[in-house]
């Protein structure tokens, strides 16, 4: 059952007592990477193998926002926060299934890095003892969940593109 989350600002990407922070290179530019996060939103499955459904709703405050599904049964509502084009897509969940949850922003800042792009996804979030725990826990499985994703991306950027 989906549960109302604390709605809370961009500023918690710095201010969450959960902050877990991950970066890898990509030859895609930035424009093409930020193009693949928050215009095909449809396409996110294909790539981040952990989310078997990503398709654009009516976020909170008649705003844009998503509905996303994770393998295992995770679902969220999510209000689109920043779309600062080739530089940051973010987004905050506003319902959720997931226990001990009570408040969640991620941002992916893109940054030129030659030829290519600097991706950083940050994952900022509250919740109980027991979620923070498991969080910093799994931080290395989710560290290298993101890193296969944005290898399959860039993957897929550059056969698009071929």
């Amino acid at each position: 059952m989906a549960r109302r989350l604390r709605p809370v600002g961009l500023e918690f990407v710095e201010s969450a007592p959960l902050r877990l922070v991950f970066a890898r290179e990509v030859s895609a530019p930035p424009e093409t990477v930020y193009r693949a996060l928050a215009d095909d939103m449809t396409g996110w499955p294909e790539w981040f193998t952990a989310v078997t459904l990503c398709r654009p709703v009516d976020g909170a405050d008649g705003g844009k926002g998503r509905e996303v599904r994770l393998k295992g049964g995770t679902r969220f509502r999510e209000t689109i926060v920043a779309t600062d084009v080739a530089e940051r897509y973010a987004y905050r969940a506003d319902e959720s299934n997931a226990p001990g949850l009570r408040a969640l922003v991620e941002e992916w800042r893109l940054t030129p890095a030659g030829t290519g792009t600097l991706v950083q996804w940050t994952f900022a979030a509250d919740g109980a003892a027991p979620f923070r725990f498991a969080m910093k826990l799994g931080r290395a499985g989710m560290g290298r969940a993101f890193r296969d994703a944005v290898t399959a991306l860039d993957r897929r950027l550059a056969a698009a593109n071929a």
